[in-house]
Order: C-alpha cells, then sequence, then structure tokens
C-alpha cells in the first residue's frame, strides 16, 4: 500500500488519498494483466476485473500524474464473461494483500480471456510498430499428454513452480504484485503430479526458495535452493532431468530453463517448422538459434531440413550450452556458443569477411529472448547482417512490437504471425513472427 504522501491530483479534480475507495466503469484490457478505467479523466489501472464491469476499487498509488492503480475489491455490474476463479486463493472473496499472484486472469472465461490476449498483442503491433493484423490466439493443441483439466478450464498445465519463503520458513506463491509470501493449499495452474508433491505444508527455514519440476521421463523433482551469508541464492546441485518432444529426447539441468507449459516445448517446435519460409531455407548458409537454450529450437530447425544443415545455437549459460552441444550432436552442421547474445553478434558484424557476409545474408535466424525481449543492439547487428528471415519468438507483446518496429528500420516486414496461449488464466501470451526483407 502507498500513503497519502504518494497523492497527486489534476486541475478541478479533488484530491483522493491512497486507501479510498472509488467507483469505476472498466472499459478495455492493457498490456499486464490489468484493466483501464477513468476517474474524472485521470486513467486508473485496475486488477482483478474485466472491460464491462463496474466496480468498486481501492486505491493503491497516485504518485504519477498520469495514472492510478488500484484494487478491485467489489462487483457491482458484472461482465457476462466473468466466472467464479480457478484458485480460490486469489479471488475476490480475499483481501487484495492476501490475493495469490500468477493467476490475475482466473476469473475471466477462458476463452475470453484469449480475446483479450489478442487485444493486447494486435494493440501493441498497432500502436509500436504500425501493423494492422487479425491473429488470434490459439489454444495449445490437445495431446496425449494434456489434463482433462487443462483441456476444460486451463488449469494442470504447469510443469515448473517456484515456491517462495516466508521469514518462518512457510512456502507459496508471492502476493500478487508484491513480495509477500501466501500460503496456499493447492496448486490449480500445476500438473496433478507436481501439485501433488509440492512441499505446501512443511518448512524451509534459511532457504531461499523451492522449485518443483515435473518432467516428461521420471519422477516430480523437488529443488531447495538455499541462501549464503548475504542472503543471496545459491545455485541447486545438478541433476539431469530428459524432456521429450514428439519422438526427440533432451537433456538438461532440472533448474535450468524449459517451457512451462506441458505442450508448449512440442507447440514451439513445430511452429518454428512451419514458420520457416522453406523456399528462402538455405542448409548451407549461416543459420543462427539465439537464445538458444539447451537447443530446442535449432533441433527443430535440424529436423525440419535434415541433418547436413549449419546452425550455431548461441547462449550465454554454460551450463545449458554442455546439454545442447549433447542434444545437438547428431547434426554434423551443428555448433554450440557459450556467449552473451549480443557479444556474440558483435564479433560476426566486426570479424566477417566477405564470404562469411554471403552466408549471413542467406541465413535463416531463430531468436527466442526473454522477456524484455531481444532491444535496440541486438536488433541493430542483425540488420547490420541482413539474414534473409528471421523467426521472433516472443512471450511479451510489447516487447516483440518494439523490436518488430526496430526491424522495419532495417528493412524487415512481418511476413506471418502465430499467437498461443500457453498461460492460461494469467495475462502471458506466446507468439512466433515471420519477418523477411
Amino acid at each position: 500500500m502507498g500513503t497519502s504522501n504518494e497523492n497527486q491530483s489534476i486541475p478541478g479534480e479533488q484530491s483522493v488519498a491512497v486507501g479510498s475507495e472509488l467507483e469505476l466503469d472498466v472499459t478495455n484490457v492493457a498490456h499486464g494483466g490489468i484493466f483501464v478505467a477513468r476517474h474524472e479523466g485521470r486513467v486508473v489501472f485496475v486488477s482483478d476485473t474485466l472491460p464491462g464491469e463496474r466496480v468498486r476499487a481501492r486505491l493503491t498509488s497516485a504518485s504519477h500524474k498520469s495514472f492510478w492503480r488500484a484494487e478491485t475489491v467489489e462487483v457491482l455490474d458484472a461482465a457476462p464473461e466473468r466466472q467464479p476463479h480457478i484458485w480460490a486463493s486469489a479471488a475476490l472473496e480475499r483481501d487484495p494483500d492476501d490475493r495469490a499472484g500468477g493467476a490475475e486472469f482466473g476469473h475471466i472465461e477462458l476463452g475470453h480471456q484469449r480475446e483479450l490476449k489478442r487485444q493486447v498483442l494486435a494493440d501493441a503491433l498497432k500502436r509500436m510498430a504500425g501493423v494492422e493484423t487479425d491473429v488470434t490466439v490459439e489454444p495449445v493443441p490437445v495431446g496425449p499428454n494434456a489434463s482433462p483439466g487443462d483441456a476444460a478450464d486451463g488449469t494442470g498445465w504447469r510443469t515448473r513452480v517456484r515456491l517462495h519463503i516466508a521469514e518462518d520458513g512457510s512456502v507459496g506463491p508471492y502476493a500478487a504484485r508484491s513480495h509477500r509470501v501466501i500460503p496456499v493449499g493447492d496448486l490449480p495452474l500445476a500438473d496433478r503430479l507436481l501439485e501433488a508433491a509440492a512441499p505446501l505444508d512443511q518448512l524451509f527455514r534459511g532457504a531461499a526458495s523451492v522449485d518443483v519440476v515435473a518432467p516428461s521421463l521420471g519422477t516430480v523433482q523437488v529443488l531447495v535452493a538455499e541462501q549464503d551469508a548475504q542472503g543471496r541464492r545459491r545455485p541447486t546441485p545438478r541433476n539431469l532431468i530428459r524432456e521429450v518432444v514428439g519422438e526427440r529426447e533432451f537433456r538438461l539441468d532440472a533448474a535450468g530453463f524449459w517451457q512451462v507449459h506441458a505442450r508448449a516445448a512440442e507447440t514451439l517446435y513445430s511452429t518454428v517448422q512451419d514458420t520457416i519460409d522453406a523456399d528462402s531455407f538455405d542448409p548451407k548458409a549461416a543459420n543462427l538459434d539465439l537464445y538458444g537454450g539447451v537447443g530446442l529450437l535449432a533441433a527443430a530447425v535440424g529436423d525440419r531440413f535434415g541433418s547436413s544443415v549449419r546452425i550455431t545455437s548461441v547462449e550465454s549459460d554454460a551450463q545449458a550450452t554442455d546439454f545442447a552441444a549433447e542434444n545437438l550432436a547428431e547434426w554434423v552442421g551443428a555448433s554450440v556458443q557459450t556467449s552473451r547474445v549480443d557479444r556474440f553478434l558483435a564479433g560476426l558484424v566486426r570479424d566477417s569477411s566477405a564470404a562469411d557476409r554471403s552466408r549471413q545474408q542467406a541465413a535463416t535466424v531463430v531468436l527466442d529472448p526473454p522477456r524484455a525481449g531481444a532491444g535496440k543492439e541486438v536488433i541493430d547487428q542483425l540488420g547490420a547482417l541482413g539474414p534473409r528471415q528471421i523467426v521472433y519468438v516472443a512471450c511479451d507483446p510489447v516487447a516483440l512490437a518494439r523490436d518488430i518496429a526496430l526491424l522495419a528500420g532495417h528493412g524487415y516486414e512481418l511476413r506471418g504471425l502465430r499467437a498461443f496461449d500457453l498461460f492460461p488464466n494469467t495475462h502471458h501470451v506466446e507468439a512466433v513472427a515471420l519477418l523477411t526483407r
């Protein structure tokens, strides 16, 4: 909560104290899982509601001149798409300070969640990149690994959960928009075996966090990260797990990065294969897999175009690149580099010969950056290299739109776009874009 010292006012408007309750009409969705209303002309970002509702909301921040923030405490007129929250620990019946975070769309009917995500993605592309799109947000294809809950209501899909530690050693998720631990009795978004194994009723005094991981093969792993003397999280001991995508197996550390949804890796693997323009693909070019992790998307390229494909996977995490080298070992033309992407690309721009430049310009580049996106420096380096096509996997629509706008400055146009609901009952959405010159 803020204090009254945060209060701001605009001409003709009465001062409103943080903690005051306002009646608001919610008009549309904003990026980040929040919604937009207005109070006497000022924008108010409101949580736990949806467009078309009238709510009573508690003001939590008035420190910005252009907008305030508030949390819904009561729905006065409900939208038809509102449903009982899929997680009682995050429901409106709780005080906002005690609502568990991580399921901020759980009160919205699943199909309408996807429509709201579509609106956020389409708005970001239009506003930031000048691109009009009729993209839809597709559900994850249902397959043999999907739980019944995943198909019906968007629960049961998380294969990785981090539990945080309170001062008394109890565990739970953080409260929404805070770092306060909320004890919970269930984890409805989690894979059912993971939920059953999660030590929700145990104490972990002095620990930094507890990760619970349900791999494709083998048993659920519970990884306790200890703190050092300065309170920093110590790495967990190496713990090998195996993940399966189609007929391919990937080895990685249990604490390493892997897609969270039980079918996300397979969805992205096949979508990247389908998105690449095969007529423009050159297996002998200097193809790149940037932010490559343990080699999932490089393997997708190799499986699509054959074992002779030349591709370099670049990843800053040395442990991940060790695993990527194993996972890509069958491709003679595959190589792995442990490097930050910006430094790797800077070296190519600086040191490439004329022959190198020709292979780079014929290349296909696949990149799957973190939530912040690739950013201007990396985009400018890609523009200087001039690959024939870029397949961009994005988990943040605003970062994607910004980077598409930057790529447009280097002559690239958006040629294809698909979006997937890899994070049901949250505001997150995954997109795969194709850009060519």
